[in-house]
């Protein structure tokens, strides 16, 4: 119920700040606009304010919205009113109308960020872990325990902010970064070399290719939380039990017992665990799971947290009001560029076009986001505005951005666009998007399958 309701309200919001940038404007433009409706198919409720030309209507489906403007190829327009339909008004007002609906979600994005950003942001904070031989971190000779300051001169405040900085000098295909550590005390420089990565590694947890890894406080190995029908519980292992030993080997925290139980899917795992005053034996047989196209073991078991020493690992992020708008306008701008960055590469078969996500999975994500807190639902719903924004301004009839297109041909052509043309245009933008939506559902399908 909660995905569903988190779902339900972050299409809602989306789309009404869409279509009200439509309206606005148009109202601004003089175009009278005869319904706007949250939602398609049935209508369960409709307004008219007095001295208001516009029907206000809520309806069945949730997923959508529309705003219909006094038009002559719709319908007939009464002489009296020809001056107010969309189609009469001057091409650059059309294109003000058509493109104020992605803008209004680039607002509600800034505004979202913004708010953020004077709350303050929770991230982990950005110390290395163990950085394994051989990787480009140990080349530049980073190590453990350093605190990276800035890479290229932009200053990294937390682990999630490094990890997008370098994806982002990624794609502009950067293949040397300057990282400024502080190590004990002491400034030192780092040359980082990452011709390694390859536009696909940015999909996945590319960071790992690096070598770089956050530091993590020591986990005892001891079982905090088990899944319902995973095998560890199925194997008779229960919450509170320490597990001295694995296949013979003793297990000193919980980072080894993964490791061992990744590289072991459908192989006998023999476990001594302490339970209360007893020592008790069971085996395990880890059950097979693909991540990132590898297989995986996995027993639907997590260790038991200490609150303080992960506490101690977290860092608040946060400016004044200001700062806030500059940097709540950087990450929405730096977050569109990529978005189409990536699109791009995708067109190009060199990013898989398995990232696209459906509404099963933005669901899932509107769920997760908001179990979490209203923080991070906040955070969710810029990306996902940011996201529609794009879409909508591509140069894919029935988009915003296919109307856009044809207004820009007509501007330089001095004449309407053909309705062959617009025709043609519909049955190409259809076929697109009809491809993309069924792109998106299999994936969205082959995710709940595939876990």
């Amino acid at each position: 119920m909660m995905t569903l309701l988190a779902f339900v309200a972050a299409v809602v919001l989306l789309v009404m700040f869409h279509e009200y940038g439509h309206y606005w404007v148009a109202r601004r433009c003089g175009v009278k606009v005869l319904v706007f409706s949250l939602g398609f198919g049935k209508v369960i409720y409709r307004k008219r304010f007095a001295n208001s030309d516009t029907e206000w209507v809520l309806s069945m489906i949730p997923l959508g919205g529309y705003v219909k403007m006094l038009d002559e190829r719709e319908g007939e327009v009464l002489p009296a009113e020809l001056h107010r339909a969309f189609n009469r008004k001057p091409v650059l007002q059309r294109m003000a109308i058509v493109v104020a609906g992605p803008i209004a979600n680039f607002v509600l994005a800034i505004l979202l960020y913004w708010i953020l950003f004077m709350h303050g942001i929770e991230g982990l904070k950005p110390v290395l872990g163990d950085v394994p031989k051989g990787t480009p971190a140990a080349l530049a000779a980073m190590h453990k325990g350093e605190q990276i300051l800035s890479v290229n001169g932009v200053s990294i405040p937390s682990w999630q902010e490094l990890r997008w900085t370098l994806m982002t000098l990624a794609l502009k295909n950067r293949r040397q970064v300057d990282v400024e550590a502080s190590d004990g005390g002491a400034i030192v420089h780092h040359e980082l070399d990452m011709r390694g990565l390859q536009v696909r590694d940015l999909e996945g947890e590319f960071l790992d290719k690096l070598g770089l890894h956050t530091e993590q406080p020591a986990i005892a190995p001891v079982i905090g939380m088990l899944t319902e029908k995973g095998v560890a519980r199925q194997a008779g292992l229960r919450e509170g039990d320490v597990i001295l030993r694995a296949n013979g080997v003793p297990v000193e925290n919980w980072g080894q017992m993964v490791e061992l139980v990744r590289e072991n899917p459908k192989h006998q795992i023999r476990m001594d665990v302490q339970r209360g005053q007893q020592t008790l034996n069971f085996v395990v047989i880890p059950e097979v799971v693909t991540e990132s196209g590898r297989m995986i073991g996995r027993i639907g078991a997590a260790p038991r947290f200490d609150q303080k020493a992960w506490q101690s690992m977290v860092t608040t992020v946060s400016y004044g009001p200001l700062d806030a708008l500059g940097q709540s306008l950087s990450k929405t701008w730096q977050t569109s560029v990529i978005s189409l960055e990536m699109l791009g590469k995708m067109v190009v078969g060199e990013v898989s076009v398995k990232n696209l996500s459906g509404p099963v999975t933005i669901a899932d994500y509107a769920g997760q986001s908001a179990h979490m807190g209203l923080i991070a639902y906040l955070g969710f719903l810029a990306l996902i505005s940011i996201s529609l924004g794009v879409l909508n301004l591509l140069p894919v009839p029935l988009l915003d951005g296919g109307h856009l297109l044809y207004y820009v041909a007509e501007s330089v052509k001095g004449s309407p666009v053909s309705e062959r043309a617009w025709e043609n245009g519909q049955k190409i933008g259809i076929a697109l998007l009809g491809t993309l939506m069924i792109l998106a559902f299999y994936n969205d399908i082959n995710r709940l399958i595939s876990g």
